[in-house]
């Protein structure tokens, strides 16, 4: 599932998708960098493991960038599939995650890439709301509107 896109960042989830027609669907909407923001990129479903993904996507000129800072720990993902309280719980817990200086660096680069490339970020949950690749969605495009009221 695929979230309209605000200032050349979108998120997508590959959950019940086929990855020839995922990639396909990044092309078509100008996707030039895939940020994998799972903290191991790896995955059940053919296709969407690291080395598989990145060959598909440099078929079709998208970079690959897997970013393990950005990934949610093991023990938040049970919230995001909770209850509303626990779902706010585990956004607020991410959240605090990102405010390490390795991921608020990463979230700075890719504000950056925005201002020259359309950027997906990537997650299997076809939710992004009950998906942390919302909170790194929602910072990273604070941090553009940000950087764009100081220019």
């Amino acid at each position: 599932m695929m979230v309209t896109d605000a200032c050349g960042v979108l998120g997508v989830g590959y959950e019940g998708r086929e990855v020839a027609e995922f990639v396909a669907d990044l092309a078509d909407r100008g996707v030039t960098r895939l940020v994998d923001v799972r903290l191991t990129p790896i995955s059940r479903k053919r296709g969407f493991s690291k080395t598989a993904l990145r060959q598909a996507l440099a078929e079709v000129g998208i970079a690959y960038d897997h970013r393990r800072e950005l990934g949610n720990p093991k023990e938040n993902r049970p919230g995001f599939a909770g209850s509303e309280s626990e779902l706010r719980h585990a956004k607020a817990a991410f959240a605090d995650l990102l405010t390490r200086d390795d991921a608020s660096r990463t979230l700075d680069e890719i504000r950056d890439c925005l201002r020259y490339e359309r950027v997906a970020l990537l997650c299997f949950e076809a939710d992004q709301r009950r998906c942390h690749r919302d909170v790194v969605l929602t910072e990273i495009l604070r941090r553009f509107r940000l950087g764009a009221s100081t220019l």
